[in-house]
């Protein structure tokens, strides 16, 4: 199996040291069947002596047994915490267009399912592991004391297993079911408790979410349940008569057929006593490495990027007074969707204001500008240079963004991840009417159960302490109330320009073009400046220069 080759590899010699350990537990426990044989079943003239021999083999066996589970489990869930962290970092080092492509659904599926199912079956591997060494090592031993009474007991245990693990197979097929119906069932509970509000205004909403959608989910959760405890329940009793019907079997080959005699059948019937939890064990645990070997290709068909253990260096900051993009072009996989070839001069300082309709490209073109799509064709140039693969990263350290879909992170942090200034904190809280409605203790804002608009408020003192070059705002000022909105372009603008800020606002607020030192548009995926009539037009009525 690859996982299994995977953590021979990562982890050889601690693997070899578990595996040795195994095979002396299995040797431990022949061992004490054979003690039990030999000098409690065989011999009627045991002395004094066999006891302390006896409890200190049970003694020893059951610690090597338990060293060799815990070293096993151990070291499963090292490679399991190594795994997901391998697993994180490449999701951090994945181009944006990619994860986008892949989803957020299907990465926390594999960040939860996916590593839930690797790390159970490194739980039951030491089951697995175990049951099969003590069974091949049992037999061995059996097969010496009377090998005819062996191949009909084999042949026994042999259509036991097969049916035991159709049987718990079909328990994890249910199961599957059983976590996606589980998946169902929270959507609708998001359902019934965010849209409680709209539920309440209208019933027959509500009456369709409960009978249509949840009720259907429901009885589809209890039916796989039902099924998968029917099928457990089913493997769990054939497994137990079976086992008992083997020890009459044995008892009956000895006996009515005379193949061996009574203390030979009782070694046996020991032998089969002693196997029967570790066999159903390993039958139990085999569907979960199966699941474990789905999970890590369905982690492997990702295409994340490779896995590099550090992070990029913090680069020292570039001293540019110019931006241009030069026939940048850019298209979805998959969609007929594209913008360009995108020609544009930025010079440091400037604000500029982007307009265009819904759809136009102007998210998609803020992506580009700022490095997180690569461009299919064309080159961003610093003063003249190439931007390059190899210092893509660099370039993304001029730019702080709060984009329409941010995530509101709630520690501070300065230049380069240093702490921030704290002086340019106070300003900015200020600046944004925040100082009576954040706590912030350490440089962490404790309390963020915040309005939207409160939130972007909070997005930009993140970014403002940031202290970078280049600041992008995508639709910033669409959930302020009219009277911080005038704040916004009066007062904060010209702040973040007179600290010598190159600001990019992605804006629709045709009564502020004012403010813009240069108006751009986007327009079906092309863009062009305005200027002279055109801008006095989009400046008097932006809807009716964009839909003309």
């Amino acid at each position: 199996m690859e996982l299994l080759s995977l953590v021979f590899k990562q982890y050889r010699w601690p693997f070899i040291g578990v595996m040795l350990l195994s095979l002396a537990s299995a040797a431990l426990g022949i061992g004490l069947i054979a003690f039990i044989n030999i000098k409690l079943i065989a011999t009627t003239e045991a002395s004094l002596a066999v006891l302390p021999q006896f409890l200190v083999f049970l003694l020893l066996l059951m610690a090597v047994t338990l060293g060799s589970q815990l070293a096993l489990t151990v070291l499963g869930h090292h490679f399991v915490y190594r795994l997901r962290g391998e697993f994180i970092k490449r999701i951090l080092d994945t181009d944006i267009e990619r994860i986008e492509q892949i989803g957020n659904a299907q990465l926390l599926a594999s960040l939860g399912s996916d590593i839930r199912n690797i790390t159970l079956a490194f739980v039951r591997l030491p089951e697995l592991l175990q049951g099969i060494i003590l069974t091949l090592g049992c037999a061995l031993y059996l097969g010496w004391l009377a090998p005819k009474m062996l191949l009909v007991t084999v042949v026994w245990l042999v259509i036991t297993i097969v049916v035991g693990f159709k049987l718990v197979a079909r328990v994890y097929r249910y199961l599957d079911r059983v976590r996606e119906a589980e998946d169902r069932l929270q959507k609708d509970y998001e359902k019934v408790i965010q849209g409680r509000k709209e539920l309440a205004l209208n019933r027959q909403r509500a009456r369709h979410i409960y009978q249509d959608q949840y009720q259907v989910d429901a009885d589809s959760y209890r039916q796989s349940i039902i099924a998968a405890d029917t099928f457990h329940l089913s493997a769990v009793n054939w497994s137990n008569i079976m086992m008992l019907g083997a020890i009459g079997m044995v008892f009956y080959m000895a006996n009515s057929l005379g193949w061996s005699n009574n203390a030979v059948a009782a070694t046996f019937s020991l032998t089969l006593l002693f196997l029967r939890t570790p066999l159903l064990q390993a039958v139990g645990a085999l569907p979960t490495l199966l699941s474990a070997q789905l999970a890590f290709r369905k982690l492997t068909a990702l295409r994340l990027a490779n896995y590099q253990p550090e992070f990029a260096a913090a680069s020292s900051a570039i001293a540019w007074q110019q931006l241009e993009l030069r026939d940048l072009t850019f298209a979805y996989e998959g969609q007929g969707f594209g913008i360009g070839p995108i020609n544009l001069t930025l010079n440091r300082g400037e604000t500029v204001f982007l307009i265009g309709g819904n759809g136009s490209g102007k998210s998609t073109l803020a992506m580009l500008l700022t490095g997180l799509y690569q461009p299919r064709s064309g080159q961003i140039l610093l003063d003249g240079v190439p931007v390059e693969a190899q210092g893509i990263e660099a370039y993304r350290q001029l730019f702080s963004a709060v984009f329409t879909d941010f995530h509101l992170f709630g520690q501070l942090m300065g230049h380069n991840g240093q702490q921030p200034d704290s002086q340019l904190v106070d300003e900015w809280l200020q600046l944004l009417k925040m100082s009576e409605k954040l706590e912030i203790v350490n440089h962490q804002i404790s309390n963020l159960q915040l309005s939207q608009g409160q939130r972007k408020r909070v997005a930009l003192l993140l970014a403002a302490a940031e202290s970078r070059d280049f600041l992008l705002l995508d639709e910033w000022a669409a959930d302020q109330d009219p009277q911080f909105r005038r704040t916004f372009y009066r007062e904060l603008l010209p702040r973040l320009q007179a600290m010598g800020k190159t600001v990019l606002a992605i804006s629709h607020d045709d009564h502020y073009f004012q403010h813009a030192d240069r108006l751009l548009e986007m327009r079906q995926g092309q863009l062009q400046e305005l200027t002279g009539r055109d801008r006095d037009n989009a400046s008097r009525d932006a809807v009716a220069a964009i839909n003309p």
